[in-house]
């Protein structure tokens, strides 16, 4: 509880900060905008998020189900929601997992199987993930959307190689358990010898629970090729429904005719976010702002765009971290998840 609170007023600082920074050079435009917004596609914006927030609930109904449990939508919805608050107050969104875990296993889901739950729902997000980051690097290379921010786009590819080797380093552990054994036996004694490891003996056996455990998943997965399909296109969808919502936002700001589109918007989305994934700041806060500001400002400028940050960012992030904190504070068991 005390890192809870500790997390919090980080954030709480960071936030006020990037604020200031964002505002105070065109803080009455800015203000000027917001007041003459169109809440039609703010409605919009805020559908595509709590849709998107769907798909994602509902590719996690299909994997707990998967394992002979009873599971309501409305509890993984819940427990994503939830999710946003931990992942929000946590640097590289580090709490998410845990609470998901610690919420399944309290509703009844045996430990071992609750992480592999997650950590299956893991390995396709990440390969949607990577799958979306390829399609938008591609278009942008022949489409040459971003030609003027080359350090942005360094730090795009280095996300991208990053994001690639995770789902690279998935696929190795599904399909070799013996070779990531062997690796995680003299990768620990290496350590240990280098005195940056303490105990070698717990740690291995650490980490060989760890991987067997994703291996179990992946095998679970690649033994059932349906339910890897669906979860998959759902978090396809969920990641296209996120991506779309500043073109909405744009649209509910703009007094005229932008130039943006719900291609553009997609592509400049998925950048800023595999930006976010290694920015080591609760929320990427700082990061997630500036990647925004200048992928988005190369279709909208001034007050609409930064106006349109606040929008967005309210939606997609402060948002959910509210409503998650809400219910986690107000959380209590009112249903049991029982074996069939």
């Amino acid at each position: 509880m005390k890192n809870l609170k500790k997390n919090s007023i980080i954030l709480l600082i960071i936030t006020f900060v990037v604020l200031v920074c964002v505002l105070k050079d065109d803080f009455p435009s800015i203000i000027e905008t917001l007041k003459n917004a169109n809440f039609f596609w703010i409605v919009i914006a805020l559908l595509c998020f709590f849709i998107a927030i769907a798909f994602e609930a509902r590719a996690y109904q299909e994997i707990i189900q998967g394992y002979a449990y009873k599971y309501q939508f409305k509890q993984a919805y819940k427990m994503l929601l939830i999710t946003k608050f931990f992942n929000g107050i946590t640097p590289f969104s580090s709490g998410g997992q845990p609470m998901q875990i610690y919420m399944l296993k309290r509703d009844g889901v045996r430990l071992t199987k609750a992480t592999n739950i997650i950590i299956q729902n893991f390995i396709i997000y990440q390969l949607a993930l990577v799958v979306f980051g390829l399609i938008a690097i591609i278009i942008n290379y022949y489409l040459e959307l971003f030609t003027d921010i080359t350090l942005l786009k360094q730090l795009v590819t280095i996300g991208f190689i990053v994001n690639t080797l995770v789902m690279v380093g998935l696929i190795i552990i599904s399909f070799s358990s013996k070779f990531n054994h062997f690796m995680i036996q003299k990768g620990i004694s290496i350590l240990s010898k280098l005195k940056l490891v303490k105990n070698k003996e717990k740690k291995q056996k650490e980490w060989r629970e760890k991987v067997d455990d994703f291996h179990e998943g992946a095998i679970y997965l690649r033994q059932n090729k349906g339910l890897c399909i669906r979860t998959f296109i759902y978090n396809i969808i969920y990641l296209f429904l996120t991506y779309l919502m500043p073109y909405f936002v744009i649209l509910a700001l703009a007094k005229k005719e932008v130039n943006i589109t719900p291609l553009t918007s997609i592509c400049a989305s998925a950048y800023v976010l595999i930006i976010g994934s290694f920015v080591p700041i609760p929320g990427a806060s700082g990061g997630i702002e500036f990647g925004y500001l200048k992928f988005f400002g190369n279709f909208v400028t001034g007050s609409l765009l930064k106006a349109s940050l606040l929008i967005w960012r309210s939606i997609s992030y402060y948002l959910p971290m509210i409503i998650g904190g809400v219910l986690f504070s107000t959380n209590t068991r009112k249903e049991d998840i029982k074996c069939e």
